[in-house]
C-alpha cells in the first residue's frame, strides 16, 4: 500500500546510558496543523479501504439489526421514585426515566440526545439528592474525561445556574440539606495541552448552590503529593464523608470526616486518618456509630469485610465480618440490614447474603453462569436490583425481594437471534510457565475442530480489572458468520484476586503476554483455528497486549486489532493520567522500570522487514486518558516496518475519546469496519495471506 509520508525527526534521548531514537515525537502534539494534516491522510487512507471490503455493507446491515433491541439499566430508588435509563435501540444516548411504581408509565427525566445533534455529548455521572428533589448530573464532550458538572431541578425539568468546570475522576456527592455537593477537580490546564498533559494536583471542593465555583471551598489537598487522587463519597445518614486517595493502582488511603449535622454539615470539622499508607484496597461499605464496615484485600488477595473502630483503627484492632474464602469478593453492598456479596468463582458471577454479623443467610440464584452488575442500595431497601449477562445472555434485570425471597426477571430484551445454535464453555490450558489459565469460547454447536474456523481472540490482563462474560452484539454478528469468540481471563486481571493481578505486573508483565500468546497457541494445536483465520483484539491496556504480541509473534495469527493501545511504554506517564498506572507497569525514569519496559513496548519492538499481520489500529482525537499519540506514532512505525503485504491502517474518530459516551451509531460503524477488517483479511485454509 502507498501510506502517506510521515517526517522523521532527529529525536534522541537518554534513558540511564542508552540512546532511543523517536522520530515521531512531533506526532505527540495532537493539535498542531502538520498533526492534523496526517491525520486526515492517514483517514483518506483507512476509510477508502475499509468502504471497498466486501463484507462491510452486510455486516452493517445486519448489526444494525442486531442493535436495535430496548436496552434498561437496574432501577434505583430516590425520594418517591424508581429512576432507570432506557435506550430504544438505536438511540445514541440513553434516556433517564422514572416512575412511581415498577409498574407505573415512566415518565422522561433528561434525554442526553438532546444535548447535541449527533449524539457526541453524553452523561458521564448522575448523583440525586436524599430526598429525590435535584440531579446533580455530568456532561463529557466528544468521549473527553473532562466532565461539567450541572444542577437540575426534577419538579420542573430546570438547570439551576450552577455550572463546574475541569472536573475528571470525580463523583458528586451531596450533602443532606441539599445546599451543595462534594467534588473534586484539577486545575484549568493550558488550552494547548488540555487533552495530553500530565493531570495534576487534584483538589477536592465543597460547592455550595447559588454561588460561583471560584467561592468553592478546598476541602481536602495534598500540594506535596500531586500526583495523587482524591474520590469522597457519604453515609446513608448524611453525617459522615469518606475520602479516598489513589497514588497509583488499586491501594488506597482512607479518611473519615464527622459532618455533626447532616441538615447542616461542618466543612470546617477535622480529618481523621483511618488509613495512613498504599498497602491494599479500602473501601467503606456502611457505618455503625464509630464503627466502619470496610471491604479490603489486606492479608487476604481473594478479598474480605472487616470493621475498623475509628477510635483505634489500627490493623490489630480489626474485627472480621466476612473471612476470605477461594472465591473473589467482587463487590459488596448493604441492603435489608444485611451485606450482600458478589463473588468471582473461575471469573463467573455468584451472589450470597450475610447477616451484619457475618453468618451466610442465602444465596441468590442466576439464570446462567455469567455476570452479575449490581446497583445502587441503601440499608434500609427491601428490594434490590440486578443486571444479569453472560455471553449468549442479553443484558436483563432482576429483583429480589429481601422479605419473600422471591427472585424475578423484571426487564429481558427481545432480541431476535436463536440462541439455541450456539454455546459457550470455559476450558482450562498451560501457559508458557505451567499456568493454567482459562478461557471462554463462544461458537456454533457442532463445529468442525479443522483450523478453519474464523476466530476472535480478545484479551486484557492489567489493572485488578476481570474479563468476565458479556453480551454483545458484535460478537454475536461474528457467530452468525462461523466465527469463535475467544476470551482468555489472563494474568494481571482480578479474576483470581490480588495475587493473580500482581503476577502480571512490573517485571512481571510478560506473563501476561505468554498467557494470550499460549491462548493462540491452543487453539491452534486443538483445531478450532489456524494462524490464517486468527485475530488478537484489545483496547486500551488491552490494546498494549496486541500490540506486545505481534511484535513477538507475528507469524501467530492474521490480523491485529489494537485499540486505543498503550504503545510507548517509555514516555506513557507524561501524559493525562499515566502516572496512575506505574503501580502495573513501572516507569522509565527508574532503571529497573526502562530495562523491562523496553523489552516489550510495542513502539520499540518493531523491526523492519518483518511480515506483520494486517493490522487496523483504532484511536481518537479526544481521548485524554491514552492519548492518541500512542497509537499515532506506533502507526508511522508499523507502516514504516511493514515487510508483508498485508496492510496497517489507523482508524482515527473524531469527536470521540477513550471510548466512553460514544454515540450508539458510531460505535457500530466502528465495530462494523473492525469486524470486516478482520474477517476480509483471513485467509481461506488452503490458500496464502
Amino acid at each position: 500500500m502507498q501510506y502517506p509520508n510521515t517526517l522523521k525527526i532527529d529525536q534522541i534521548d537518554l534513558y540511564h546510558g542508552v540512546e532511543i531514537a523517536d522520530p515521531y515525537r512531533w506526532l505527540e502534539d495532537d493539535r498542531s496543523p502538520e498533526t492534523a494534516e496526517w491525520v486526515r491522510a492517514q483517514n483518506d487512507l483507512t476509510f477508502e479501504y475499509l468502504h471497498a471490503l466486501p463484507h462491510r455493507a452486510p455486516f452493517l446491515a445486519r448489526l444494525t439489526e442486531l442493535w436495535n433491541y430496548t436496552r434498561y439499566s437496574a432501577p434505583t430508588r430516590h425520594g418517591d421514585e424508581y429512576f432507570f435509563f432506557r435506550n430504544d435501540g438505536l438511540q445514541n444516548q440513553g434516556v433517564l426515566y422514572a416512575q412511581a411504581t415498577l409498574t407505573s408509565e415512566p415518565r422522561m427525566v433528561f434525554d442526553p440526545n438532546t444535548l447535541s445533534p449527533d449524539g457526541t455529548v453524553s452523561l458521564s455521572t448522575i448523583s440525586f439528592t436524599n430526598d429525590g428533589s435535584l440531579l446533580g448530573y455530568g456532561i463529557s464532550r466528544s468521549g473527553s474525561d473532562w466532565q461539567e458538572f450541572r444542577v437540575r431541578r426534577l419538579a420542573t425539568g430546570e438547570d439551576l445556574e450552577d455550572d463546574i468546570r475541569w472536573v475528571k475522576f470525580s463523583s458528586l456527592v451531596w450533602t443532606h440539606d441539599n445546599a451543595g455537593f462534594f467534588y473534586a477537580r484539577f486545575p484549568e490546564p493550558e488550552a494547548s495541552i488540555a487533552y495530553s498533559g500530565a493531570n495534576l494536583d487534584h483538589r477536592l471542593y465543597y460547592h455550595r448552590l447559588g454561588t460561583p465555583q471560584a467561592e468553592d471551598v478546598v476541602v481536602c489537598e495534598f500540594p506535596e503529593h500531586p500526583s495523587w487522587r482524591i474520590y469522597a463519597d457519604i453515609s446513608e445518614d448524611g453525617r459522615h464523608l469518606y475520602i479516598y486517595v489513589g497514588e497509583s493502582g488499586v491501594n488506597n488511603l482512607l479518611y473519615h470526616v464527622d459532618l455533626l449535622d447532616p441538615m447542616g454539615p461542618s466543612l470546617t470539622s477535622p480529618r481523621r486518618t483511618v488509613i495512613g499508607q498504599f498497602d491494599a484496597y479500602y473501601q467503606v461499605i456502611g457505618q455503625d456509630r464509630d464503627t466502619l464496615y470496610v471491604q479490603t484485600d489486606r492479608d487476604a488477595p481473594h478479598g474480605r469485610l472487616i470493621a475498623i473502630d475509628l477510635n483505634a483503627p489500627e490493623p490489630e484492632n480489626w474485627r472480621v465480618i466476612i473471612p476470605e474464602r477461594d472465591d473473589v469478593i467482587q463487590s459488596v453492598s448493604l441492603a435489608g440490614g444485611r451485606f450482600v456479596v458478589v463473588y468471582l468463582h473461575n471469573a463467573a458471577g455468584k451472589i450470597r447474603m450475610f447477616d451484619m454479623h457475618g453468618v451466610h443467610t442465602g444465596d441468590i440464584p442466576l439464570p446462567a453462569y455469567g455476570t452479575v452488575i449490581g446497583s445502587e442500595t441503601k440499608r434500609r431497601d427491601t428490594e434490590i436490583f440486578y443486571m444479569f449477562t453472560s455471553f449468549l445472555y442479553p443484558t436483563s434485570v432482576f429483583r429480589y425481594d429481601m422479605i419473600t425471597g422471591e427472585n424475578s426477571l423484571i426487564r429481558t430484551p427481545d432480541m431476535k437471534f436463536d440462541r439455541d445454535a450456539y454455546e459457550t464453555r470455559q476450558v482450562w490450558y498451560t501457559s508458557k510457565d505451567g499456568t493454567q489459565v482459562p478461557i471462554f469460547l463462544t461458537h456454533g454447536k457442532g463445529i468442525a475442530l479443522d483450523g478453519s474456523n474464523p476466530t476472535l481472540l480478545y484479551g486484557y490482563g492489567g489493572f485488578n480489572n476481570s474479563l468476565t462474560p458479556f453480551f454483545s452484539s458484535a460478537a454475536l454478528l461474528w457467530l452468525e458468520q462461523g466465527g469463535i469468540y475467544a476470551i482468555p481471563n489472563l494474568r494481571g486481571g482480578g479474576e483470581f484476586g490480588e495475587e493473580w493481578h500482581r503476577a502480571g505486573t512490573l517485571e512481571r508483565k510478560q506473563n501476561v503476554f505468554d498467557d494470550f500468546i499460549s491462548a493462540a497457541e491452543y487453539l491452534i494445536r486443538n483445531g478450532y483455528t489456524s494462524p490464517g483465520k486468527l485475530a488478537l483484539q484489545g483496547g486500551s491496556n488491552g490494546g498494549l497486549l496486541v500490540g506486545a504480541v505481534m511484535c513477538q509473534r507475528p507469524d501467530l495469527f492474521a490480523v491485529a486489532l489494537p485499540a486505543v493501545g498503550v504503545m510507548d511504554m517509555l514516555r506513557y506517564h507524561r501524559f493525562t493520567i499515566g502516572m496512575a498506572w506505574r503501580a502495573d507497569y513501572g516507569i522509565s525514569d527508574d532503571q529497573a522500570g526502562f530495562e523491562s519496559l523496553f523489552a516489550y513496548s510495542p513502539l520499540h519492538n518493531l523491526r523492519p522487514g518483518v511480515r506483520y499481520p494486517a493490522t487496523l489500529i483504532t484511536t481518537a482525537d479526544h481521548d485524554d486518558r491514552v492519548v492518541p499519540a500512542h497509537s499515532f506514532k506506533f502507526a508511522a512505525r508499523l507502516q514504516e516496518c511493514q515487510g508483508g503485504p498485508a496492510p496497517v491502517l489507523i482508524r482515527i474518530d473524531t469527536k470521540a475519546g477513550h471510548g466512553g459516551g460514544k454515540p450508539t451509531a458510531m460505535v457500530i460503524e466502528e465495530h462494523v469496519d473492525v469486524l470486516a477488517f478482520a474477517y476480509d483479511n483471513m485467509m481461506p485454509p488452503s490458500g496464502d495471506v
